[in-house]
């Protein structure tokens, strides 16, 4: 079976410039470039840059799939938008990865399957997931305790030490596990996690507070209305100024200082968590 393998890179908060975009084809003299993205296949040879050093760069999410089993999605957010230590408590395993530029903060996102199907429209699956990107500067964790538990299955494929796993505690876990996003559901399929882990870690998910959503005009208004002349001033002419990435995700934070994701301490082990998904599978099988 030949290989094969597909490389998307995308620029969400600015385009890129026509002289990063000859720094992006030196790289590549075959890749399809313009301004908002870089796209390559490969049926022979490998890409010349390295993704992670490009999505630092250029790009604010990239997207690796290979008819091999290998599915990856890093992305790359203002720093501001999400605290390392909070990113990197999500991280388990050579699967999930969080590190900072001095602007950005970057996640490292994959699932390694050599008997998994390849993806049908490999394409289109960066269309798909790069809405969990603007859930994570919302302050939605959910997509990183998705990661989580990708990075858990695998870690027990590789691993067969009861007392790691018995040691091993779950991160915090975000309210609305039960109810994904439809972004949320194609990182879940796109990560490999298992249905029936997720429904046993959903079961300690808070059920009385709500997921984040996108603050409504509603509840902005009366925010922006109290903020000082001066610092209002300052932000209107830092957008009048040019497009600047993560000014958006600065201002809401300056708007909502107060608000914190809603989770629930992470009170199981790994183990835990592992006994009570392989249980609902057993039943799930015996109903079938």
């Amino acid at each position: 079976m030949s290989e094969y393998q597909y490389y998307e890179f995308q620029a969400l908060d600015r385009p890129l410039s026509p002289e990063e975009q000859a720094q992006l084809r030196a790289i590549s003299t075959r890749a399809r470039i313009t301004a908002t993205s870089f796209t390559n296949t490969y049926e022979w040879g490998d890409l010349s840059g390295d993704p992670r050093r490009m999505t630092e760069r250029y790009f604010d999410a990239h997207l690796y799939v290979t008819n091999w089993g290998t599915h990856r999605l890093l992305l790359r957010l203002p720093r501001q938008a999400l605290d390392l230590a909070t990113a990197q408590s999500y991280c388990l395993g050579s699967q999930t990865d969080a590190w900072t530029t001095r602007t950005h903060l970057l996640l490292d996102l994959s699932s390694e399957d050599e008997g998994g199907d390849w993806i049908e429209g490999a394409d289109e699956s960066l269309a798909a997931l790069v809405g969990v990107r603007d859930e994570l500067m919302g302050g939605d964790l959910r997509p990183l305790y998705i990661a989580w538990l990708s990075a858990l299955a695998a870690w027990e494929l590789e691993d067969d030490d009861e007392e790691e796993y018995q040691t091993c505690p779950e991160p915090p876990v975000p309210a609305g596990l039960g109810e994904l996003t439809a972004p949320q559901s194609a990182l879940a399929e796109f990560l490999r996690v298992d249905g029936g882990l997720l429904a046993a870690a959903a079961e300690a998910a808070p059920i009385t507070a709500t997921a984040p959503n996108r603050p409504t005009k509603k509840e902005l208004a009366p925010l922006v209305a109290a903020l000082p002349p001066k610092e209002k001033d300052a932000l209107l002419l830092r957008l009048a100024l040019g497009p600047e990435p993560g000014l958006r995700t600065e201002l809401l934070h300056r708007l909502r200082p107060a608000t914190a994701p809603a989770t629930a301490p992470g009170r199981r082990s790994a183990a835990q968590l592992l006994d009570a998904a392989h249980i609902r599978r057993t039943r799930h099988r015996q109903r079938v």
